[in-house]
């Protein structure tokens, strides 16, 4: 009798003991994310870092920022030798309504949330209509024309952000279409280190494929949406009110007067000794 109470006790603790494991193996995260505050105002750096436990060999984080599945922001992050991550970007931009907005990091399979809130844009992209004719568009701060071509819609606007270095299209999409741009790299343009890179471009907040061809002088974009469809925002590296003709005459302008001015009056722009 007493080796059967001994036997019963024994696999009590032992059922016991199972029972525990999973709350001790979530005491430490595969993955943890983190901003530096809570809730932010526009213009504000967003700091976000983390942490992994385990390091996978050329594994990057892949970041995402989002407000009820509008992405605003995407990264890609390289993990350091301490395990640690992290990126920072401005609140504002793509970023314009107030609310709750959730970053999330997924390392393999693994994924870790996190949350800030944020009270909105103040100020709007541009006050300032473009001027839309039946095949072009006109954009303030440059002389060059925006093409286009419209099925299942029509174009009504588009605006430069200033801010996201972006274009910002408003349709009216009365049925499934496509839109065809053909935007001057002098309006829109998106490099790295002197290459072309990829436009990032969301239909009403949600992230879409499109089709491109390049020239020297164009991008040409192929935008296929959906019935209902009504702002497409295209993000590049550069817009052109960013240093606009304008600007750079003034610029020229000025070197130009500096240079003359130090011929005639013998001075020199590097003091000499």
């Amino acid at each position: 009798m007493k080796s059967h109470l001994t036997m019963f006790a024994l696999t009590a603790i032992l059922f016991a003991s199972i029972g525990m494991a999973p709350a001790f193996g979530q005491i430490q995260s595969s993955i943890v994310v983190t901003t530096d505050k809570s809730s932010y105002s526009e213009g504000e750096t967003i700091l976000v870092t983390g942490e992994v436990r385990d390091l996978y060999s050329g594994t990057p984080v892949s970041l995402i920022v989002k407000n009820d599945n509008a992405i605003v922001a995407l990264a890609q992050l390289t993990i350091g030798a301490d395990k640690k991550f992290s990126t920072e970007f401005i609140a504002g931009g793509t970023m314009r309504t107030s609310g709750t907005y959730v970053v999330e990091a997924t390392y393999g399979n693994r994924v870790a949330t996190t949350s800030f809130e944020f009270g909105g844009s103040i100020i709007a992209p541009t006050d300032k209509p473009s001027r839309v004719t039946d095949t072009t568009v006109s954009i303030e701060g440059s002389s060059d024309l925006i093409g286009y071509k419209i099925t299942g819609g029509k174009l009504l606007n588009i605006m430069p952000d200033v801010d996201a270095k972006s274009l910002i299209i408003s349709i009216d999409a009365t049925s499934d279409g496509s839109l065809t741009l053909t935007i001057p790299r002098s309006i829109l343009d998106a490099t790295m280190n002197g290459v072309d890179d990829d436009f990032f471009i969301l239909i009403d907040g949600e992230e879409v494929d499109f089709e491109e061809t390049t020239s020297s002088t164009d991008r040409i974009l192929t935008i296929a949406f959906p019935a209902g469809a009504e702002e497409i925002e295209i993000i590049g590296t550069f817009v052109v009110p960013e240093f606009g003709t304008i600007a750079a005459m003034i610029l020229a302008v000025a070197i130009i007067s500096i240079i003359a001015v130090s011929a005639k009056s013998k001075l020199s722009i590097i003091p000499r000794y």
